[in-house]
């Protein structure tokens, strides 16, 4: 089953996709990551996204598509996987639809209160990267990682401003494709608004979805 994972930032759609991935058996494919990686190995994508990042621009829509299809062609996908990031524009969407068909669009979604208190809450190991969360997953000791004693501190794009803003860019950025994906009947709105200790309940909805692919399947 081919499924994309949307939601706004601080919604937890990374951390849910990974619990479905290890449930389902099938990868979760991080356009974020796909980014990450390819500047990191310094291939000639890569060197071009690098480009785009550094200046703080928007990277183009077919490099974005030619790295997520190079990525969904490789042999550990041939039974499905959970794409988290990408389509984020009916460009995208499109663009995807002529390469890989698509089972499912989870589409995670969580009040403002909830989204600024879960990444108004979060801090980030300066060392690692490791994250956590002052109410929700905190530190043995404040302000140090558990994992390497790094100090933990905030992103500035984690401030309440900031946060306001990306949510703003969010639903005006990719609501065109939510809409989309909702008229082709894919779409299914899964509440989020649960803490983290009651992750199941999250998780449970798109179970209801998901076993129906896999019966088809």
């Amino acid at each position: 089953m081919n499924v994309i994972i949307l939601g706004s930032p601080g919604v937890g759609k990374g951390t849910y996709a990974k619990i479905l991935s290890e449930k389902y058996k099938i990868p979760r494919i991080s356009s974020g990551d796909l980014f990450r990686e390819a500047i990191r190995d310094e291939t000639e994508l890569g060197k071009k996204i690098k480009e785009y990042v550094s200046r703080g621009d928007l990277v183009p829509d077919e490099i974005v598509i030619k790295i997520v299809k190079d990525r969904l062609e490789k042999d550990d996908c041939k039974d499905g996987f959970f794409l988290d990031g990408f389509p984020r524009t009916v460009a995208q969407a499109e663009a995807m639809e002529k390469f890989k068909k698509i089972d499912k669009v989870l589409n995670f979604v969580a009040s403002d209160d909830v989204i600024l208190s879960r990444l108004g809450g979060r801090r980030t190991c300066t060392k690692c990267g490791a994250i956590y969360h002052i109410k929700e997953i905190p530190p043995k000791v404040e302000g140090t990682c558990d994992l390497c004693g790094g100090k933990l501190y905030q992103r500035p794009d984690e401030t309440p401003e900031a946060i306001k803003n990306r949510l703003r860019v969010y639903r005006k950025k990719t609501k065109p494709a939510i809409n989309y994906f909702r008229r082709k009947g894919l779409l299914a709105d899964i509440n989020a608004d649960y803490p983290f200790k009651k992750i199941d309940k999250v998780i449970s909805q798109c179970d209801e979805y998901l076993q129906k692919l896999v019966k088809i399947t």
